[in-house]
């Protein structure tokens, strides 16, 4: 029941924000969720001072749910799925090179330039921390969050274009950031030689490789069975047991569940809703999983707030976590213009794209269940800080700017956006 009991809270907490935000601040849903929540957590956190006992029971709730585990292992897969039913997989195909650069060589060069600046600049603030984890945390806030990517450029209502080269990369980022992410890591507890390349390779092959295989399995097995039928209950139940068995399939098998459902998700939402699903099956399949997408986004993003409850931010983390975000930023910056300069001539680009390019890369939940994975045997606590610093100012700032700024530039639409909201 304690489990039942925590979700129970976060989805009556998520609930009563999302109504006071609609209500009265009318900001994007899944900021105003998490302002409130940060706000309610530093209220918190004074009456926790002041010697209110409430307040620690709310402290112990947060900090009983490990959140690595509940959006890695459990609501990734969904929300990546949901996210990609929407995704036009054609236009994405017509950026598939300058998607695949962003995603792979974006990430390793952001997660080299951001590690290598850590290294000098961290010393002067009396924080010496080994090279290694210095690259660690390169490899967990370089990669863009689907999730804060696909809940905000909705509102944005930018060119189409360049929202597919946006959300294609942060759809697929994930899986060379994991392979990063876990290399560096096996390094840091284990030492060089237990991260060879062969070794290296083997796991991105496992990973990302085999994701995305298994992904296009499942998608395809799942386009064969909603062709075969027409029944819309017995067919929204088959997407969500794609969802949920595939994923168990995937930590089975050691691959990349979030990889695989981005995969299966464009195929079903392709395929599926165009040749495999009746008018009827698909208007209670897009009702169902963008209600679903909006609970769970909703309970993240609460989530991610509530977390300022247990974690140990102090003015030397506020300030290195403000250099962060410029270091961050500048990496972003270089590890986007440099992959399309030398893709110029295929994928024409301007001074204004790169800028949305830049800003619009959101951090979100991804690097803060990263971060929260790493062991207290390394700087764990710093690290955690500062990655949480970088997406408050992300997800606040730049999600709040990035409309602004795309209608200032130009590249915005003129219509709002027809397709489900996610």
């Amino acid at each position: 029941m304690e489990l039942y009991n925590t979700f129970a809270l976060l989805v009556v907490i998520a609930a009563l924000f999302g109504y006071f935000n609609h209500r009265y601040l009318k900001l994007p849903g899944t900021i105003g969720l998490m302002v409130l929540a940060l706000i309610s957590s530093l209220l918190a956190i004074g009456l926790g001072k002041l010697g209110v006992q409430g307040v620690m029971t709310a402290s112990s709730l947060v900090r009983g749910i490990n959140f690595h585990a509940v959006l890695m292992q459990v609501m990734l897969s969904f929300l990546l799925f949901a996210g990609s039913l929407h995704v036009d997989v054609r236009a994405l195909g017509r950026e598939g090179v300058a998607v695949g650069a962003l995603a792979t060589t974006g990430t390793l060069l952001s997660t080299a330039l951001v590690g290598t600046a850590f290294y000098y600049l961290l010393p002067l603030f009396g924080l010496p921390i080994d090279f290694i984890y210095c690259l660690l945390f390169g490899a967990l806030i370089s990669p863009t969050d689907p999730i804060a990517v696909l809940g905000i450029l909705k509102e944005a209502r930018i060119d189409k274009r360049l929202e597919i080269r946006i959300v294609g990369e942060s759809l697929f980022n994930d899986g060379i950031a994991v392979v990063v992410f876990v290399s560096l890591f096996q390094i840091a507890q284990f030492g060089a030689r237990h991260a060879t390349p062969t070794v290296i390779g083997a796991l991105f092959l496992r990973e990302a490789v085999g994701g995305i295989g298994l992904g296009a399995g499942l998608g395809y097995v799942t386009f064969w069975a909603l062709r075969s039928i027409d029944n819309y209950k017995v067919e929204v139940m088959i997407t969500l047991a794609l969802v949920m068995g595939g994923t168990a399939l995937a930590t089975a098998l050691h691959t990349s569940g979030p990889l695989a459902m981005v995969v299966a998700g464009l195929i079903v939402g392709d395929k599926g809703r165009q040749l495999g699903m009746s008018d009827l099956t698909r208007e209670y399949l897009d009702k169902f999983w963008e209600i679903l997408d909006e609970i769970l986004n909703a309970v993240l993003f609460v989530l991610i707030g509530l977390e300022m409850l247990v974690l140990d931010i102090n003015r030397t983390t506020l300030l290195v976590g403000g250099v962060a975000i410029g270091v961050v930023l500048v990496a972003r910056w270089a590890s986007v213009g440099l992959p399309l300069v030398l893709l110029r001539r295929y994928y024409p680009f301007d001074r204004q794209t790169l800028r949305v390019l830049t800003w619009g890369g959101l951090r979100g939940g991804i690097s803060v269940a990263l971060a929260l994975s790493l062991p207290d045997a390394m700087p764990r606590d710093l690290l955690v800080g500062i990655t949480y610093v970088v997406v408050i100012f992300s997800i606040i700032v730049q999600g709040l700017s990035i409309g602004p700024l795309v209608r200032k530039l130009g590249l915005g639409t003129a219509e709002p956006d027809s397709t489900p909201a996610h």
